[in-house]
């Protein structure tokens, strides 16, 4: 492949993830591509079912959201029991999340689906073809990481 400039490629970048994004967005036949969670909600159920208990302050941070706008996402979590919210005994201030067993179901049932398609996918390229696509990943999410803080 000829070289390309830093302009070019974003803009080639820019023509083709939404285009891939989308052709991945089709290929799931779960809650979250059928409308019944939003991405935010997932993400916050993906997180609760690896720390299974949060502060609401926590949840916010990591979204980078207020506690105002973390509430409402929490409370339509809260009304489809995916997660409970409960107060702290000694500090009814402190308000702690929990998944519930729907939002871990509905959690393993997601990420169930979605590894198999990327092993559908991703099972038509090489091993070395996957394992330059993840090196390139993994440290575009440690770029990202760093440059939150």
């Amino acid at each position: 492949m000829p070289e390309i400039s830093l302009a070019e490629f974003a803009d080639r970048l820019n023509r083709v993830l939404p285009a891939v994004i989308s052709a991945f967005a089709r290929r799931q036949k779960n809650e979250l591509y059928k409308g019944k969670i939003t991405l935010p909600q997932f993400l916050i159920l993906d997180f609760l079912s690896r720390d299974t208990e949060t502060k609401m302050t926590q949840l916010a941070g990591m979204m980078d959201v207020t506690t105002a706008a973390m509430t409402g996402v929490i409370e339509r979590l809260v009304r489809e029991n995916y997660v409970s919210r409960n107060f702290d005994s000694s500090d009814r201030r402190i308000i702690r999340i929990k998944i519930t067993a729907k939002g871990a179901k509905l959690v393993t049932k997601i990420n169930r689906q979605r590894r198999e398609m990327v092993i559908d996918i991703f099972g038509r390229i090489s091993e070395a073809e996957r394992r330059d696509y993840l090196k390139i990943l993994e440290h575009i999410h440690r770029i990202l990481l760093e440059s939150k803080t």
